[in-house]
């Protein structure tokens, strides 16, 4: 009896909110510094290592599987103030997160490809649906009694949060006119630049040091398209099929996350306004500040891969904030779980006394 007694009080120990919270603070250190530390590529060519890339991915999915886990043990409590059903949607979302990572990372580390759209996509696209459904729930079972300067404070983040939406997501056309891409510099350069003087030996020796420029180039590529076709091609054709056909609807998926990001932003700062104060407003407040993480994660990554025309190689220094994002899910869901449970024990003890 003794011996059963201690392994249960370890265990409670052991899965106690202080000692989760504790890993998972402990758990964001550790991935803030091996990304501050190596978040530097070795070269313009060489790009990041591959134990790099594979270590943010460790990071990254074991946070969210990690704060799926938490947020199912809130779903299969009654004794949630939130609800059951707050919990399986962020619960949901935190799973759906971590396969989308976990198929992402095959998709560019093993197989080598650099899709626009990939399977990861469509648990991508199903967490931003549960997750929203879940804070939903959470914001439609309270009422939002708010003052005019949190409905102010609403509409400015709303503000912020949709111009930067749109800043990202802006068409190639509107970057033209507005001087955003470098492809608008070389047309001005290229326009104002003088008419060369119209002189005959001078055309003709230009002309004579083009075609040789042109030939010199022709002959240096023609060795180096060699080697690359003699590499046999690590991406199986199946692949690359698949990323023929999905690639249609990039533009639409890449702006369902957009608008996604936006509408969790302001549900996100609606529920922090709301439990601002409250009994259950920490569980709260770590799930606004994980929404906005989430946010600054998923902006910065969009941002950099239209900067980059597609090329741009996942493991950014702020990309660290999709790790803080999970925690801090998790850590909102550890608070929420101790509260109530403990609320529900005081209440027992004061009805046996």
């Amino acid at each position: 009896m003794s011996s059963t007694s201690e392994k249960s009080s370890t265990s409670s120990s052991l899965l106690s909110a202080q000692t989760l919270v504790i890993v998972g603070i402990v758990w964001a250190v550790m991935a803030l510094l091996f990304f501050l530390l190596f978040s530097v590529p070795l070269s313009a060519e060489e790009g990041l290592p591959l134990w790099y890339s594979i270590g943010t991915y460790i990071f990254e999915c074991g946070a969210y599987l990690g704060a799926a886990l938490v947020c199912f043990r809130n779903w299969q409590s009654p004794h949630m103030v939130s609800g059951r059903n707050v919990w399986l949607g962020i619960g949901l979302g935190m799973l759906f997160y971590f396969i989308g990572g976990v198929l992402f990372g095959i998709w560019e580390l093993y197989f080598e490809a650099d899709p626009d759209v990939s399977p990861a996509d469509a648990f991508y696209l199903g967490s931003y649906v549960v997750l929203i459904g879940g804070m939903v729930i959470a914001v439609t079972s309270k009422r939002l009694n708010l003052e005019i300067w949190q409905w102010a404070l609403l509409a400015g983040i709303a503000a912020f949060g949709i111009a930067v939406a749109i800043w990202v997501a802006a068409p190639e056309s509107w970057r033209l006119q507005l001087g955003m891409s470098p492809a608008a510099t070389q047309e001005v350069v290229t326009g104002s630049a003088p008419a060369p003087a119209a002189k005959g030996p001078g055309l003709e020796n230009s002309s004579n040091s083009i075609v040789k420029g042109t030939a010199a180039t022709a002959a240096k590529s023609a060795p180096e398209e060699e080697e690359e076709a003699a590499e046999p091609s690590k991406t199986p054709a199946w692949v690359i099929a698949l990323d023929k056909q999905l690639s249609p609807y990039a533009y639409a998926i890449n702006l369902f996350y957009i608008v996604g990001d936006v509408f969790l932003l302001i549900i996100a700062t609606a529920l922090l306004l709301a439990f601002w104060g409250g009994r259950f407003s920490q569980s709260w407040r770590m799930i606004a500040a994980a929404t906005f993480s989430l946010y600054i994660a998923d902006m910065y990554f969009k941002w950099r891969d239209t900067q980059a025309e597609g090329s741009y190689q996942s493991g950014s220094l702020l990309e660290v904030f999709f790790v803080f994002s999970a925690i801090l899910f998790g850590i909102g869901a550890i608070l929420e779980h101790d509260i109530s449970t403990r609320s529900r024990q005081s209440r027992r003890s004061r009805r046996a006394a």
